[in-house]
């Protein structure tokens, strides 16, 4: 799986943009804590590489501001009308839509529930505003940043016994192939397309059509869930 995650950035995330660059990318927050919900609301607002669009404290409101277009949704799990780990899914069959889990539940079944249901990214609240930061933009660049206290649980979970081999491949996948495994042992490390790209001497185009693959193959939505997917059936060992 990812690596843990802690940022070291020192750069000024107020620097202007130079002129041409990339618009913001937008932001949607879903906690119901007003305290909470502010801090990372400022975080956006203060970065101008990031636009806040849109705010929920609830399931029903985060539905709903889904036709904001969000980039990226940072998502709470513990909330008043149900668990976050519920919308992921409806977050993830959106096109090009990032989700990072922000939340203070950091034991091992909600850490796994939530990377098997599509988050691309678990981050618990005790982050530094640097360290949520960074997490935003790294998700957005095609990385998974996890906490170091949520790794531990996650690595646990890997490194149980695995199932056996006639067992271990969902009914209706295929199996990856060298390249897509090479791929997410990438993707395991922490690296994003580009990274990824470089380091295989392909086109970050032919890692998406990659990625299309491996999805379809493990029937997943993001590569946290691919990562984590693949090491259970034990087609990546890393």
């Amino acid at each position: 799986m990812t690596t843990a995650y802690e940022s070291n950035d020192t750069s000024d995330p107020m620097a202007e943009q130079p002129a041409g660059a990339s618009p913001p990318s937008r932001i949607m927050i879903v906690d119901d804590d007003p305290v909470v919900s502010n801090h990372f609301c400022e975080i956006v607002r203060l970065c101008a590489r990031l636009e806040l669009v849109a705010v929920a404290g609830s399931l029903s409101c985060a539905r709903a501001e889904l036709s904001k277009a969000p980039d990226l949704v940072l998502l709470d799990i513990g909330l008043p009308d149900g668990s976050g780990l519920s919308i992921i899914a409806d977050i993830k069959s959106r096109p090009n839509v990032c989700v990072l889990v922000v939340t203070t539940f950091g034991d091992r079944e909600t850490v796994v529930a939530a990377l098997r249901a599509g988050a691309d990214g678990y981050l618990l609240k005790d982050s530094n505003a640097a360290t949520v930061l960074a997490g935003i933009e790294a998700t957005l660049a095609g990385g998974s940043p996890i906490s170091p206290a949520a790794a531990v649980y996650l690595l646990e979970s890997l490194r149980g016994p695995a199932p056996a081999e006639p067992d271990a491949i969902r009914p209706g996948t295929s199996f990856l192939t060298a390249r897509e495994i090479d791929l997410l042992k990438l993707f395991a490390r922490g690296a994003s397309y580009k990274e990824a790209a470089k380091t295989l001497d392909i086109s970050p185009f032919t890692v998406g059509n990659h990625v299309k693959s491996i999805y379809r193959k493990l029937a997943v939505n993001s590569r946290g869930e691919a990562v984590y997917s693949a090491m259970k059936s034990g087609q990546l060992k890393v």
